[in-house]
């Protein structure tokens, strides 16, 4: 059965091949295969964004997220799902923000959200929404039992990567490399803070979006303890990505937050590169300690574990990758459950 369906991006982050954020890499995984199935994509997302379903552009706006922009593209969603609802011209609405409830659609087409972030980040209503057909799915089983008992959750559907785009490389260098959206929750000052306290190299690599707090964390706790050794270099994506991350020495996610999934340390293990990472969330779930990376407690124990990472297979990380992560598991379950959903 072709399925029309329609996949709403956070609307102040855009959608492109390989983008920073989770969320919006998840959308862009789901688009592609959309189309490949041969079903009629239609995306709704930031102005700029890159999509292999057909696009609906919404204004990005320049400089700092106000209040004001929110409210205003908010109304520009609502009119334009509203509009999708009343033409009943989709089979399914996927919502992917943190957000969606405030632009949730009238009842009458059904509408799934992922909950890509930690439960306690989302408004308590929008975890109990009034509206029929109105679904909630997460991405991992630690974010599901962290999820209170009376919100109704579809079974996870876990995350996955391309572990044909991400491989090994022929030689590792000394470098560890912390990666990914920068903000106060990601830890990149433990980073930091671990590679010096090792005597390590380390390569940062993010996008800083425009948002006071994020800014303002990259030029209080970031720029200061940058120096010849540990390097700031900005976003990075595509070919550039994959040879950073196969290259490296270790991934390291020093994130605080109960992390819901992390693409991150899936692509470092499909490139055979070992993770080392805080006991946040869901990550014990994604790195067998000993095994694929080593998880920790503390900023002196992620140094220590720098110094002795060298002990983990490469073979044993990418083999673990393949087997566990894989995008088709995660492909096919969505486009199982936008089938029955739908019907």
């Amino acid at each position: 059965m072709s399925l029309t369906v329609v996949s709403v991006a956070y609307p102040f982050a855009p959608v492109t091949a390989d983008p920073a954020g989770g969320a919006e890499q998840v959308l862009a995984q789901l688009d592609r295969a959309l189309v490949r199935a041969g079903h009629r994509a239609q995306v709704i997302a930031a102005a700029g964004s890159c999509t292999a379903g057909t696009l609906t552009p919404l204004p990005a706006p320049a400089g700092e997220i106000t209040e004001v922009h929110r409210t205003a593209l908010y109304e520009r969603l609502q009119a334009l799902l509203a509009g999708i609802v009343r033409a009943r011209s989709a089979d399914l609405i996927h919502l992917h923000g943190l957000d969606f409830d405030r632009y949730l659609p009238p009842p009458g087409v059904p509408v799934l959200a992922t909950l890509h972030l930690p439960i306690d980040w989302y408004d308590p209503g929008a975890l109990r929404p009034d509206r029929p057909g109105t679904w909630l799915n997460p991405v991992s089983p630690d974010q599901a039992r962290r999820t209170p008992p009376d919100i109704a959750l579809l079974p996870p559907i876990p995350n996955g990567v391309d572990t044909e785009a991400y491989r090994p490389g022929p030689a590792k260098k000394a470098y560890a490399l912390v990666l990914g959206r920068v903000a106060p929750e990601k830890g990149f000052h433990d980073a930091l803070d671990a590679a010096r306290m090792a005597g390590a190299p380390l390569i940062a690599a993010g996008r800083v979006f425009p948002y006071a707090a994020h800014r303002s964390y990259f030029e209080t706790a970031i720029a200061p303890r940058l120096d010849t050794l540990r390097r700031w270099v900005g976003p990075v994506e595509g070919a550039q990505k994959r040879r950073l991350l196969a290259q490296a020495r270790c991934v390291l996610i020093p994130s605080t937050a109960p992390e819901t999934s992390s693409l991150v340390a899936m692509e470092a293990l499909a490139s055979g590169t070992p993770v080392i990472a805080f006991r946040a969330g869901a990550l014990p779930e994604i790195v067998t300690h000993g095994t694929t990376g080593l998880i920790v407690d503390t900023v002196a124990q992620m140094a220590e574990a720098i110094r002795t990472v060298g002990a983990i297979d490469p073979a044993a990380c990418r083999q673990a990758a393949c087997a566990r992560f894989a995008l088709r598991h995660t492909t096919d379950a969505y486009l199982d459950l936008y089938a029955r959903l739908a019907a």
